[in-house]
Protein backbone atom coordinates (compact mmCIF):
# COMPACT_ATOMS: atom_id res chain seq x y z
CA UNK A 1 0.00 0.00 0.00
CA UNK A 2 1.84 2.96 -1.33
CA UNK A 3 1.00 7.06 -0.61
CA UNK A 4 0.48 9.60 -3.60
CA UNK A 5 0.05 13.39 -3.79
CA UNK A 6 -0.68 15.39 -6.33
CA UNK A 7 -2.31 18.96 -5.98
CA UNK A 8 -4.33 21.26 -8.20
CA UNK A 9 -6.30 19.40 -10.44
CA UNK A 10 -8.73 22.19 -11.49
CA UNK A 11 -11.30 20.21 -12.35
CA UNK A 12 -14.57 22.14 -14.39
CA UNK A 13 -16.97 19.23 -15.42
CA UNK A 14 -19.74 21.49 -14.28
CA UNK A 15 -17.80 24.91 -14.40
CA UNK A 16 -16.75 27.18 -17.58
CA UNK A 17 -13.40 27.33 -16.71
CA UNK A 18 -11.29 25.70 -19.22
CA UNK A 19 -7.34 24.92 -18.33
CA UNK A 20 -6.46 24.23 -21.58
CA UNK A 21 -5.78 28.22 -22.10
CA UNK A 22 -2.60 27.73 -20.36
CA UNK A 23 0.26 26.42 -21.45
CA UNK A 24 0.83 22.04 -20.70
CA UNK A 25 -2.90 21.95 -20.04
CA UNK A 26 -4.27 20.42 -22.91
CA UNK A 27 -6.80 17.51 -21.83
CA UNK A 28 -5.46 17.21 -18.61
CA UNK A 29 -7.93 15.52 -16.99
CA UNK A 30 -7.48 12.35 -19.56
CA UNK A 31 -3.57 12.94 -18.56
CA UNK A 32 -4.44 12.91 -14.97
CA UNK A 33 -6.89 9.80 -14.89
CA UNK A 34 -4.03 7.99 -17.50
CA UNK A 35 -1.48 8.78 -14.83
CA UNK A 36 -2.96 7.77 -11.59
CA UNK A 37 -4.72 4.52 -13.34
CA UNK A 38 -1.01 3.73 -14.29
CA UNK A 39 0.37 3.84 -11.14
CA UNK A 40 -2.17 3.72 -8.04
CA UNK A 41 -3.72 1.00 -6.93
CA UNK A 42 -7.20 0.49 -4.91
CA UNK A 43 -5.57 -0.22 -1.35
CA UNK A 44 -3.16 2.67 -1.77
CA UNK A 45 -3.98 6.49 -0.55
CA UNK A 46 -3.44 9.95 -2.41
CA UNK A 47 -3.30 12.84 -0.89
CA UNK A 48 -4.79 16.22 -2.58
CA UNK A 49 -3.66 19.67 -0.97
CA UNK A 50 -6.10 21.87 -2.43
CA UNK A 51 -7.89 23.14 -5.78
CA UNK A 52 -9.89 20.61 -7.21
CA UNK A 53 -12.62 22.20 -8.39
CA UNK A 54 -13.82 25.46 -9.76
CA UNK A 55 -17.07 24.73 -8.49
CA UNK A 56 -18.18 27.60 -6.10
CA UNK A 57 -20.62 25.51 -4.13
CA UNK A 58 -20.17 22.03 -3.30
CA UNK A 59 -23.19 21.18 -5.43
CA UNK A 60 -21.63 22.67 -8.50
CA UNK A 61 -19.07 20.13 -7.50
CA UNK A 62 -20.52 17.23 -7.93
CA UNK A 63 -19.03 15.85 -11.18
CA UNK A 64 -15.32 17.00 -10.47
CA UNK A 65 -15.82 14.63 -7.18
CA UNK A 66 -17.43 11.76 -9.07
CA UNK A 67 -14.16 12.20 -11.73
CA UNK A 68 -11.46 11.31 -8.29
CA UNK A 69 -13.62 9.35 -6.49
CA UNK A 70 -13.61 6.80 -9.40
CA UNK A 71 -10.01 6.81 -9.75
CA UNK A 72 -8.44 4.01 -7.89
CA UNK A 73 -7.43 4.80 -4.27
CA UNK A 74 -8.62 6.27 -1.33
CA UNK A 75 -8.40 10.21 -1.61
CA UNK A 76 -7.50 12.70 1.19
CA UNK A 77 -8.38 16.36 0.49
CA UNK A 78 -7.17 20.05 2.05
CA UNK A 79 -8.58 23.40 1.07
CA UNK A 80 -7.26 25.43 -1.91
CA UNK A 81 -7.62 29.18 -2.20
CA UNK A 82 -9.56 28.42 -5.10
CA UNK A 83 -11.88 25.70 -4.09
CA UNK A 84 -14.69 28.46 -3.25
CA UNK A 85 -17.16 25.09 -2.62
CA UNK A 86 -15.43 24.13 0.92
CA UNK A 87 -17.83 24.63 3.82
CA UNK A 88 -17.95 23.19 7.48
CA UNK A 89 -16.41 19.59 7.84
CA UNK A 90 -20.06 18.58 8.32
CA UNK A 91 -22.13 19.74 5.50
CA UNK A 92 -19.14 18.55 3.08
CA UNK A 93 -19.08 14.83 4.69
CA UNK A 94 -22.84 14.69 4.52
CA UNK A 95 -22.32 15.50 0.72
CA UNK A 96 -19.81 12.40 0.25
CA UNK A 97 -22.64 10.51 2.27
CA UNK A 98 -25.26 11.77 0.19
CA UNK A 99 -23.30 10.81 -2.90
CA UNK A 100 -21.60 7.78 -2.10
CA UNK A 101 -18.32 9.26 -2.58
CA UNK A 102 -17.17 6.57 -0.19
CA UNK A 103 -13.14 6.89 -1.15
CA UNK A 104 -13.08 10.70 -0.41
CA UNK A 105 -12.35 12.70 3.36
CA UNK A 106 -11.37 16.14 4.03
CA UNK A 107 -8.55 17.11 6.60
CA UNK A 108 -9.97 20.31 8.29
CA UNK A 109 -8.63 20.49 12.04
CA UNK A 110 -7.59 17.53 12.26
CA UNK A 111 -5.71 14.52 11.12
CA UNK A 112 -6.75 10.40 9.10
CA UNK A 113 -4.36 7.98 9.23
CA UNK A 114 -3.07 6.46 6.22
CA UNK A 115 -0.38 3.45 6.42
CA UNK A 116 2.19 4.49 9.44
CA UNK A 117 1.80 8.37 8.80
CA UNK A 118 -0.78 10.83 10.06
CA UNK A 119 -1.89 12.98 7.15
CA UNK A 120 -2.22 16.61 8.55
CA UNK A 121 -2.25 19.99 7.59
CA UNK A 122 -4.38 23.28 6.06
CA UNK A 123 -4.57 25.81 2.88
CA UNK A 124 -1.75 28.22 4.85
CA UNK A 125 -1.87 31.74 3.62
CA UNK A 126 1.36 33.41 1.69
CA UNK A 127 1.69 36.69 0.04
CA UNK A 128 -1.02 37.19 -2.63
CA UNK A 129 -2.51 40.69 -2.70
CA UNK A 130 -1.27 41.52 0.79
CA UNK A 131 -1.44 39.57 4.17
CA UNK A 132 -4.36 39.78 5.75
CA UNK A 133 -2.92 39.23 9.70
CA UNK A 134 -6.50 37.78 10.95
CA UNK A 135 -6.68 34.52 8.06
CA UNK A 136 -2.52 34.63 8.68
CA UNK A 137 -2.99 33.79 11.99
CA UNK A 138 -6.09 31.03 11.94
CA UNK A 139 -4.26 28.93 9.54
CA UNK A 140 -1.57 28.83 11.60
CA UNK A 141 -3.82 27.50 13.87
CA UNK A 142 -4.93 25.34 12.45
CA UNK A 143 -2.11 23.69 11.73
CA UNK A 144 -0.82 23.33 14.67
CA UNK A 145 -4.19 22.36 15.60
CA UNK A 146 -3.89 19.19 12.86
CA UNK A 147 -0.53 18.40 13.63
CA UNK A 148 -1.67 17.86 17.30
CA UNK A 149 -4.46 15.62 16.67
CA UNK A 150 -1.72 13.69 14.42
CA UNK A 151 0.90 13.35 16.90
CA UNK A 152 -1.65 11.77 19.69
CA UNK A 153 -1.98 8.96 16.87
CA UNK A 154 1.63 8.68 17.97
CA UNK A 155 2.26 7.75 14.04
CA UNK A 156 5.07 10.66 12.17
CA UNK A 157 2.82 13.17 10.93
CA UNK A 158 2.53 13.79 7.15
CA UNK A 159 2.19 17.63 6.74
CA UNK A 160 0.75 19.00 3.87
CA UNK A 161 -0.01 22.84 2.62
CA UNK A 162 -1.76 24.52 -0.17
CA UNK A 163 0.15 27.82 -0.16
CA UNK A 164 4.30 27.11 0.50
CA UNK A 165 5.56 28.64 3.58
CA UNK A 166 8.88 29.71 1.87
CA UNK A 167 8.80 31.08 -1.66
CA UNK A 168 11.13 33.38 -3.53
CA UNK A 169 13.69 34.27 -0.54
CA UNK A 170 9.92 34.88 1.04
CA UNK A 171 8.85 33.09 4.60
CA UNK A 172 5.49 32.58 6.15
CA UNK A 173 6.80 32.85 9.33
CA UNK A 174 3.80 32.23 11.04
CA UNK A 175 3.43 28.83 9.37
CA UNK A 176 6.99 27.79 9.64
CA UNK A 177 6.97 28.39 13.01
CA UNK A 178 4.95 25.88 13.89
CA UNK A 179 6.69 23.46 11.14
CA UNK A 180 9.97 23.70 13.36
CA UNK A 181 7.53 24.08 16.78
CA UNK A 182 6.71 19.90 15.64
CA UNK A 183 10.22 19.29 14.26
CA UNK A 184 8.44 18.37 11.36
CA UNK A 185 11.13 17.35 8.14
CA UNK A 186 9.37 17.28 5.36
CA UNK A 187 6.18 19.26 3.77
CA UNK A 188 4.43 19.05 0.39
CA UNK A 189 2.38 21.73 -0.84
CA UNK A 190 0.89 23.29 -4.27
CA UNK A 191 -0.63 26.43 -5.89
CA UNK A 192 2.64 27.20 -7.97
CA UNK A 193 2.16 26.91 -10.84
CA UNK A 194 4.05 28.16 -14.59
CA UNK A 195 6.58 31.09 -14.25
CA UNK A 196 5.96 30.64 -10.44
CA UNK A 197 8.57 26.99 -10.33
CA UNK A 198 11.30 30.03 -10.71
CA UNK A 199 10.94 30.68 -6.93
CA UNK A 200 10.66 27.52 -5.40
CA UNK A 201 12.75 25.85 -2.60
CA UNK A 202 13.03 23.19 -2.22
CA UNK A 203 15.04 22.98 1.24
CA UNK A 204 14.80 25.86 4.51
CA UNK A 205 16.35 25.65 7.76
CA UNK A 206 16.06 21.90 7.87
CA UNK A 207 12.60 21.16 6.49
CA UNK A 208 12.29 19.26 2.90
CA UNK A 209 9.71 21.04 0.61
CA UNK A 210 8.36 19.39 -2.24
CA UNK A 211 6.06 20.71 -5.03
CA UNK A 212 3.28 18.69 -6.16
CA UNK A 213 0.76 20.99 -7.91
CA UNK A 214 -0.11 18.20 -10.75
CA UNK A 215 1.80 20.32 -14.16
CA UNK A 216 4.61 20.48 -11.91
CA UNK A 217 4.48 16.96 -11.95
CA UNK A 218 4.03 15.96 -15.11
CA UNK A 219 -0.05 15.47 -14.24
CA UNK A 220 1.29 12.39 -12.45
CA UNK A 221 0.65 11.49 -8.50
CA UNK A 222 4.13 11.56 -7.27
CA UNK A 223 5.21 8.97 -5.07
CA UNK A 224 5.57 9.89 -1.24
CA UNK A 225 5.93 6.30 0.40
CA UNK A 226 6.13 2.43 -1.68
Amino acid sequence: MSIFSISDLHLSFSADKPMDIFRGWENHEEKIKKNWCRIVKENDTVILPGDLSWGLKIEEAKADFQFLNDLPGKKILLKGNHDLWWGTAKKMREFLAENDFSKIDFVFNNCIVAENFAVCGTRGWFFDGGEDKKVLLREAGRLEMSIKEAIKTGLEPLVFLHYPPVFAGQVCEEIFSVLKKYDIKKVYYGHVHGAGKAGVVNEYDGIMLKLVSCDSIDFTPFCIKY
